[in-house]
Formats: structure tokens, sequence, C-alpha cells
């Protein structure tokens, strides 16, 4: 089997009811265990699951449980379904920024910087759509157009929504706090090199002579 099939039990049930194929042959196109597959042929398993005809989704050829039928031996090979393409999750594309609304970024990193420094550069990169140069450039005041930089925030320039701020503002809060929780609380020991340690005997010495002014006093 070259392609994960849509719906394993659902097709499996569909096999068992509608071929007459062997338990492994239809374990090994469904992914399933034979003995999970035996299960549902006996009804102990997927008894409220309805089959799903592999063929009509283009996931299975007739031809090909033709001869699968005729040879026990052979393992069924899925085909590339269009209706897998179509489910497959599709990758969040990059943050589109339009052009005239791109001189206002610096604004927008300008504006976390002063009121969110929680907000790491990567969420504000991710936020955004710029990128993590462009935000140290801001910060150190080196951005070729500091002069004109004023903060704004992002929802008024329009490059993001304020539902998706207040979450962004949120989730970097949290780490924040997470962090700081993380820290040990109350004094802790000096180094060694930072005490001055008094000299063995020392100690004696001085209480010898505090004892010999006592006695000449007296």
């Amino acid at each position: 089997m070259t392609e994960t099939i849509l719906y394993p039990k659902a097709t499996a049930v569909w096999l068992v009811d509608n071929t007459s194929l062997t338990f492994d042959q239809i374990a090994a196109f469904c992914g399933l265990h034979p003995l999970e597959v035996e299960a549902i042929a006996d009804g102990e398993s997927a008894r409220d699951i309805r089959g799903a005809d592999p063929m009509s989704n283009g996931q299975l050829t007739r031809e090909e449980i033709d001869r699968a039928t005729a040879d026990y031996s052979y393992r069924m090979v899925a085909q590339k379904s269009r209706h897998a393409e179509l489910l497959k999750p599709m990758k969040k594309a990059p943050r589109y920024t339009p052009v005239s609304r791109r001189q206002d970024r610096p604004d927008a990193i300008a504006w976390f910087i002063r009121n969110h420094p929680e907000v790491t550069d990567a969420q504000i990169s991710k936020l955004l759509g710029t990128t993590k140069a462009t935000i140290e450039m801001v910060r150190t005041g080196s951005h070729w157009n500091k002069a004109n930089i004023k903060p704004v925030d992002p929802v008024t320039l329009g490059l993001s929504g304020q539902l998706e701020l207040d979450e962004l503002v949120r989730v970097a809060a949290d780490k924040a706090a997470k962090k700081a929780d993380a820290k040990p609380e109350g004094p802790t020991l000096r180094p060694a090199s930072e005490t001055s340690a008094t000299p063995i005997g020392a100690g004696a010495e001085v209480g010898r002579d505090v004892w010999n002014d006592d006695v000449e006093e007296a």
C-alpha cells in the first residue's frame, strides 16, 4: 500500500460486505490488524460504521479487487485519491501585508517594544509579517527611517485584529509569569570569593587580648 486511504474502518466494512477478499488482504489495504478485520466480519467491531466504497472515491479499482480475488497472496495497491488531496490540511501561508501598509510596520514594532516587552521578536514577526532584523533595527535605533517612527498599535494601523492582538499579549504575559515563578526566591549563598574568611586561631587571639585587658583593669 503506497497511499494512506480515507476512512480505513469504513472501507474495511465495505470490503468485508462486498468482496471475498481475505482478512489479511483487507487489513493490508486498510492499514488495520487482521484480527480487527475479523472482528468487523463477526459484527464485534464497527457495527455502527457505514461502509465506504473505495472505488467511488478513487482509491481502488475494480481491476485491483478482481486481481486480489483471484490471488489471495496479492496485496492491493491504493490509488492516489483526489478526495484525499482535497482533505489534506493546508499549510498556513505567510501573513501578507499590503504594500500600502508595509511602511507602518516599524510603528507597530515600536509600539510592542514600548508597551509589551514581554512579547518576543518571533511573535512580533509572525503577527506583523516582518523580520527579526527589522525589529532589532527599530529597537536599537538603527532603522533608516527612525526619525519618523512613532509607536502605534497594530490594530489602529490595520495590521492585525483586536482579538488576535489580545491573544498574543495574553500568551506572552503567561509565559513571562511562568518564567518569573520559576526563578528562586530569597537570598542565596554568596560565592566563597566574595566572603572574607577569618584565619584559624584569630578568634582565639582576640579573645585572649580582651581577657587580658579585663584583668589589667581589675
